[in-house]
Formats: structure tokens, C-alpha cells, sequence
């Protein structure tokens, strides 16, 4: 089994030298770093993990908390994670907590128990204070789509405001004045901070908001569904239709279909999101873009400038979601 000092010796290095290509360590010429991992290659060298972790008192893993495995818009992000990570050398624990305070601290503190370098946390259940004591702890971490002022430079946010300012600024700019909305569950920021969005965008046009024309979802395509039905039987009028995700319109755009309404002859819809599915929905769904997979490289990012000194030029902490002009959505004559 060949050692470390069989590929200094094939590649006529120091062992130092060896020691910082394996360790991801920058200053190492670009020819230098490649006739070592070309000598690691022939020789079939793996290094002893224990050891390097032992001796850099590093693990080289970071853990990811997520509300859910499933769904079309947890994949990119803990794609975006984890790929970011891999090119840098480093691996993951994934974790899950479904929105639930207890499966989330169990699953945070699992995460620990593994010894991680840091963690990248994207949590609705568990309260700011638990936040800010782990942040006071020995383990790093970076919050995603979460904010907390006392440790701004560790979030990734979205300005959520902003993009359910824009959504129905649109339906608005399209003559609609008969907006129905049906946001996510008030519980979360992220439900509660669209919704104002939403009621900005309606004073800008002096629109009342309607608390008839409001129904409380839980971002799932059944409640988008159930929303769609509830306007329909209160008999109230109305031409446009915000949703908080993508999820939800789908459920408007099924329900449409089986009560010949016709989108967006009849009612103009919009979602949230930009998940793939949004493409390739019919008609395909005019949206605004939540850059999640950018965002999760973002945290990843964070991680590698911050715990492992690697050279990243630039941390963005905000980002704005941007529309998606597609065709579930009409200008009123």
C-alpha cells in the first residue's frame, strides 16, 4: 500500500508540500499541486482521513439542515450545498426537520454529535434565541432564508417583500384590480413577509385588500387547490390570483382545468418559486424567481472563506427575486 512518502518521493516534493495539496490548501503552485495528485493518482494513494482530521483538527464536513428531503425546490439547494463543498474537498451530513421544533434541534444536534466544521441551517420551527445560542457556540453556522440582525453576516436571504411587491405589481400593471392571494402559512417569515409584498404593491395602486379574496395556504398543491375552490364559492369577483409558491398554482392551475376555468382567459395566475415543474406546466407559469440554488452555493461559500480560509471574492448576504414572464397571465383589455 503505497504512503505519503512514496508520493513525495514519485513526485519530488516535501512531504509539507504533499501535506498542503491534500488539504486543499492554496499556496501551492498550480504545476506543483498537479504532479502531486498525478503521482497520488499512479501510486493509488488515499489519504488516512483520521489522521488528517487529527492533525488539522478539521473533520472536512459540513452539515446541512433542510425542512424537507422532497420536492422540487429542496433538491437544488442541497445540490447547490453540496456541490459547491465537493469541489473544495469537503463532504456533508444532511439532516431534516419538517417544521417541527423538536426534529429540528434533534437533527441540529445529530449534526453536531458528527463533529462538523459547520453548519448550514435552513430551519422555520426553532425560535431566534436557540439560533443565537448556537451561533455563540464553538461550531460555526449560516443561516439560510432565515435572518437574525445579531448575526446578519451569517444569513442568506431573499428579499421575499420585494419579489411579493413585484408579483402583484405586475397583475396590477395588467389592468387586474380583483386580486385574490393565497400565501403559505402565516407562521413563517417567508409567508408573512410575501403577503406584505402583496398589500404594498395593492396601496401603490390604491387597491383595498380584500380579506375576502384571502386564503391561507401551507405551500403544498392541495391548499393551492382548496384555495382556487373557497374563492369560487364565495361568489366574489376577481381576475388575477397571486400564489406564495409554485406548488400552490400548480393546485390552481389543476383545479382550473376541472372547473373550465380557462388560464388566463378568465383569471390570471401567478406563482412563486421559479421550480422547474414551472416550465413545463400548461400553460407554462408565469412566476418570480427564488434563486435557491445560487443561495445555497452562497452558504457554501461563506463556509469555505470563513473555516477553511479558501479565496472567494465576494460574500452576498440579499438577494432579489426577479420575475418570469411566461403564460398564465393576460393584460385586460
Amino acid at each position: 500500500m503505497a504512503t505519503i512518502y512514496d508520493v513525495c518521493d514519485k513526485a519530488g516534493v516535501s512531504m509539507a508540500t504533499v501535506s498542503r495539496v491534500i488539504n486543499g490548501n492554496e499556496n501551492v503552485r498550480k504545476n506543483t499541486r498537479q504532479k502531486v495528485l498525478d503521482a497520488m493518482k499512479s501510486l493509488g494513494y488515499k489519504p488516512n482521513i483520521i489522521a488528517q482530521s487529527l492533525a488539522s483538527k478539521r473533520t472536512n464536513s459540513i452539515g446541512i439542515h433542510v425542512s424537507e428531503l422532497s420536492g422540487p425546490f429542496y433538491g437544488p439547494m442541497m445540490a447547490g450545498v453540496e456541490d459547491e463543498l465537493r469541489k473544495a474537498g469537503k463532504h456533508v451530513f444532511i439532516t431534516s426537520g419538517h417544521d417541527d421544533e423538536k426534529r429540528e434541534k434533534e437533527s441540529i444536534d445529530f449534526l453536531i454529535s458528527r463533529n462538523c466544521d459547520a453548519l448550514i441551517l435552513h430551519v422555520g420551527a426553532v425560535s431566534d434565541k436557540y439560533l443565537l445560542d448556537l451561533y455563540q457556540g464553538e461550531i460555526p453556522i449560516v443561516l439560510l432564508n432565515r435572518y437574525i440582525p445579531a448575526m446578519a453576516e451569517q444569513c442568506i436571504i431573499l428579499d421575499n417583500i420585494h419579489g411579493g411587491y413585484i408579483a402583484t405589481k405586475m397583475l396590477l400593471e395588467y389592468g387586474h384590480r380583483d386580486i385574490a392571494y393565497i400565501s403559505g402559512p402565516l407562521w413563517k417569515t417567508d409567508s408573512q413577509e410575501r403577503l406584505l409584498g402583496h398589500k404594498k404593491a395593492l396601496t401603490e395602486f390604491d387597491v383595498s385588500f380584500d380579506e375576502d379574496l384571502f386564503y391561507e395556504g401551507d405551500f403544498h398543491e392541495q391548499s393551492g387547490m382548496k384555495g382556487l375552490k373557497y374563492f369560487l364559492n364565495s361568489g366574489k369577483t376577481f381576475t388575477g390570483l397571486a400564489c406564495a409558491n409554485d406548488d400552490m398554482a400548480s393546485g390552481v392551475l389543476v383545479k382550473a382545468r376541472e372547473t373550465n376555468i380557462r388560464i388566463p382567459e378568465n383569471i390570471s395566475v401567478i406563482g412563486y418559486d421559479d421550480i422547474n415543474l414551472a416550465y413545463y406546466l400548461h400553460p407554462k407559469l408565469t412566476t418570480v424567481k427564488y434563486p435557491i440554488e445560487e443561495m445555497a452555493r452562497m452558504a457554501a461559500k461563506w463556509i469555505l472563506k470563513n473555516i477553511y480560509k479558501k479565496k472567494i471574492d465576494r460574500i452576498v448576504n440579499t438577494f432579489l427575486p426577479e420575475l418570469v414572464v411566461r403564460d398564465t397571465c393576460k393584460k385586460l383589455n
